[in-house]
């Protein structure tokens, strides 16, 4: 059921795939998806949230991110514009700024930042994004927070998920994450798509493209995928790449066609050369 109503949305996942999705959603718990960049792991997430029609919140991160970063800061100018009207009007003897002290840490002048939203937003998806981007710290801090949902902000008190988001964290394996976070969550890695199933999601994302195309782009992604390139293309470069033939008006994929339009599938200018060098778009 939960692959037909991702499949509504263009979202074609293998059985294995709506499986995890499915158990996550049941028990509670939050989906880790790993694999190489593009198959489709940030997509899921925002599927995801479609069919449950719920927002999306995405934490990118990224290197040095830290906790204040993901989930609150106090909105500064807003207490200092606070503070002036308060002189303004003549507040301030003693007992006038104890009290305007409290107002400065009223729940107005905090920004959420998306781990507080997610944990004040109900329903909610909460993608943590490319979590091997971020330090080790930042890692034992968001194990934290999965583990009851429930953050303490020192001046207002302890927040907590009336209902837990759905969480998806996603890797690209560009380091090992922590043990202790993935037995938190449930785990499914995400291999490069099948030849059938990329070009059922050829056709589905890009309905003019044809058949044959489809099945031409599938089998030239698949000979780029084997070829040991620095960056093999995904999804999403396959995706980009169709999409730029049939702006050209492409019916099916030649040499010419291919070779004129390697930048949107290969980003590297050491694998265009391997794989013009090597004909890997000779029979495409």
């Amino acid at each position: 059921m939960l692959a037909e109503l991702l499949d509504e949305r263009a979202y074609i996942a293998d059985e294995g795939l709506a499986t995890a999705c499915f158990l996550a959603l049941k028990m509670g718990r939050p989906l880790f998806l790993e694999g190489e960049a593009g198959v489709g792991k940030t997509e899921l997430a925002k599927t995801l949230a479609a069919v449950l029609g719920a927002p999306l919140i995405r934490l990118q991160c990224y290197e040095g991110l830290d906790a204040a970063q993901a989930l609150y800061d106090w909105d500064f100018a807003r207490q200092l514009l606070h503070l002036k009207a308060a002189e303004a009007t003549g507040a301030t003897g003693a007992g006038e700024a104890a009290r305007l002290e409290g107002e400065l840490y009223d729940r107005r002048f905090l920004i959420a930042r998306p781990l507080l939203r997610a944990l004040e937003t109900q329903p909610s998806v909460l993608l943590v994004d490319e979590i091997d981007r971020a330090d080790d710290e930042f890692e034992a801090f968001l194990l934290e927070v999965l583990s009851d949902f429930t953050i303490s902000i020192p001046e207002l008190g302890t927040i907590s998920a009336a209902t837990p988001p759905v969480v998806v964290v996603t890797s690209n394996r560009t380091r090992d994450v922590h043990d202790a976070l993935k037995r938190r969550c449930l785990y499914h890695w995400l291999e490069h798509p099948a030849f059938d199933r990329e070009v059922a999601i050829l056709r589905r994302r890009l309905p003019a493209c044809t058949e044959t195309l489809a099945g031409q782009v599938a089998a030239a992604a698949g000979r780029l995928r084997g070829a040991g390139l620095l960056k093999p293309p995904g999804v999403a470069e396959t995706l980009d790449w169709t999409e730029a033939l049939l702006t050209l008006g492409a019916r099916d994929l030649d040499p010419g066609l291919a070779a004129a339009t390697l930048g949107a599938v290969l980003k590297y200018r050491e694998d265009q050369e391997a794989a013009l060098a090597n004909g890997l778009l000779r029979h495409a």
